[in-house]
């Protein structure tokens, strides 16, 4: 009751929120076939899509459900973001309190899962909800998990396996939670401890027992780097090479501890630094993470910060940029799973500084409460953040520095709200950081066309035919403003390379016919607009373009 009560006050006010520019369009806002809603051809969709670079057709399922029922309201969409949020959170109570028996302690973990403010990115960004709904099917696997292990027959394993392959479909950084569950066999479930002769069981057989989820892994491992690859979301060996790859793992590791302990300036994109991490952070990172692993697996004893630990190190792997995705060192959404292993490590270790003494135990609980207290009040502001586009990367802006992701979407923040002055000047400065970015040379040149400033609007859509001469929009567009500038020749020959580019653009031949008609070309005009009208046989501006070219004088 207090983990929904407490969750639901701190993240009700994201059903007031709208979709973010930022990956939102790919999921629902700009994507037809989430906006249709459910439907049998949706569903097979779903499942034969690699739509933004993954395979995740549960995910596309549910936003496809939500379609249905809220249309395009975006409140709804967060509403069942928070929904999954709160089932989660009192799943993963409820599965600590029935492996470990410790209520409180459990409580705790759940608590902390709820309200850090790591995790708001993974319940305000409608993009994420690959991380609230592969998170329910996780803690799903693992309740299942632990009524196999009470009584392990072939039939509640076939239901681990099921609902497994579900959050693998939901998200592929499933893929450690195998590795997880061997954790659990060796706290708090004991069946690796040898002394316990009643529980314990063979090595051999855990890891046997564990096979066919890691060949689920592995297949969706295969499927995910085909799904990314092939929408390029994997950068390349050569633009972030293997060296700067393992110090960015390294210090991140770091990092997301920091923010767990310290969780200020929390942003929605931190710029990978590539060559630009100092050696001693890379070197006092090693350290750290090498005298925490020592000292865990010395702690013999203490088994739960051994399970803590590795759960951390473990469910991070794939995420924590070895196989670079994306242009992000690190990103809050990816500790949504893994900081609960840090959670664990933390909570258990209090309470058994606090064991069989009452004073001691208050002062725990107190401590606990009032941490629970602070979170929450830094989760709610965090949240607020997410309120739309400019808001977030407003405050991305404040929090990091040489941030061109920052620049490009407060740019089309700003001209969504028709302030195109100041989205220029966004656009502008993310040329610092790209110097030769089509996209945003196209952008400019929007913007400047908004401001009627023309003649800089065509210099701009000039440089973007440059640097990618297929880009149809900018030939289209710089042959419209040549023309009205009175270049006919060039707009002429601009807008035979846009017909050449998209032939069956009927839009794009009446044009470039009505240009020929200017230049008194009426044979070569009929021409365009008889094509058009083989496109578009119901096209006005063809119709009576071809009319009038008729009736000039041969």
């Amino acid at each position: 009751l207090f983990l929904t009560v407490v969750i639901i006050t701190v993240f009700a006010q994201v059903v007031g929120f709208g979709f973010v520019d930022y990956d939102d369009p790919f999921y629902v806002p700009g994507n037809p076939q989430v906006l249709a809603g459910l439907s049998w051809d949706g569903i097979k969709w779903a499942f034969t899509t690699m739509h933004a670079g993954n395979w995740i057709p549960l995910v596309w399922i549910s936003l496809m459900l939500d379609s249905s029922i809220f249309g395009t309201w975006a409140g709804g969409f967060h509403l069942v973001n928070v929904v999954l949020h709160i089932a989660n959170s009192i799943l993963l109570f409820l599965v600590l309190k029935r492996c470990s028996k410790a209520i409180w302690a459990s409580f705790f973990v759940g608590a902390l899962f709820a309200l850090h403010p790591l995790h708001v990115e993974s319940v305000a960004w409608v993009t994420e909800r690959k991380d609230t709904l592969s998170t329910l099917f996780w803690m799903l696997t693992m309740l299942a998990y632990l009524r196999y292990v009470e009584i392990p027959t072939a039939r509640r394993y076939v239901i681990v396996c099921a609902v497994f392959l579900m959050g693998l479909m939901s998200k592929s950084m499933l893929v450690t939670l195998p590795f997880v569950l061997l954790l659990m066999d060796y706290w708090p479930l004991k069946r690796l401890w040898p002394e316990e002769k009643k529980n314990g069981i063979a090595v051999g057989r855990v890891l046997f027992e564990k096979l066919p989820l890691f060949i689920l892994s592995g297949l969706i491992c295969v499927v995910t780097v085909i799904a990314q690859k092939g929408s390029g979301a994997v950068s390349k060996i050569n633009s972030v090479p293997l060296g700067p790859r393992i110090s960015n793992a390294l210090v991140s590791y770091c990092e997301y501890i920091l923010k767990m302990l310290w969780p200020v300036d929390l942003a929605v994109f931190y710029p990978h630094p590539v060559n630009a991490i100092a050696r001693w952070k890379v070197i006092l990172s090693l350290v750290v993470l090498l005298s925490i692993t020592i000292a865990v697996i010395l702690l013999r004893r203490r088994r739960y910060l051994l399970v803590g630990w590795f759960w951390y190190l473990g469910t991070l792997v794939p995420v924590i940029g070895l196989v670079q995705v994306g242009a992000q060192s690190l990103a809050d959404r990816y500790t949504y799973i893994p900081l609960t292993g840090i959670f664990i490590m933390l909570v258990w270790l209090a309470g058994d500084m606090a064991a069989q003494k009452r004073p001691r135990q208050i002062l725990v609980g107190l401590t606990g409460a009032a941490i629970i207290g602070v979170l929450a009040s830094v989760t709610f502001v965090q949240v607020g953040y997410w309120r739309d586009t400019l808001t977030l990367f407003e405050h991305c802006a404040a929090i990091t520095a040489d941030n061109v992701t920052v620049h490009k979407y407060l740019g089309v923040g700003f001209a969504k709200k028709g302030d195109y002055e100041k989205a220029l000047h966004e656009f502008k400065e993310s040329l610092r950081f790209e110097p030769d970015d089509a996209r945003t040379y196209y952008n400019i040149a929007l913007m400047l066309v908004k401001l009627d400033r023309n003649d800089e609007a065509i210099d701009n859509f000039r440089r973007v035919v440059e640097i990618d001469p297929g880009n149809i929009d900018s030939n289209f567009n710089l042959a419209a403003l040549l023309a009205n500038k009175g270049l006919l020749d060039e707009a002429i020959e601009q807008m035979r390379k846009t017909v050449k580019l998209a032939p069956a653009d009927a839009a794009a031949r009446c044009d470039l016919a009505g240009m020929l008609l200017q230049k008194g070309k009426a044979d070569e005009a009929i021409a365009e607009y008889q094509e058009a009208l083989k496109i578009n046989p119901a096209d006005q501006n063809a119709i009576s373009g071809l009319e009038k070219a008729h009736a000039l004088p041969k």
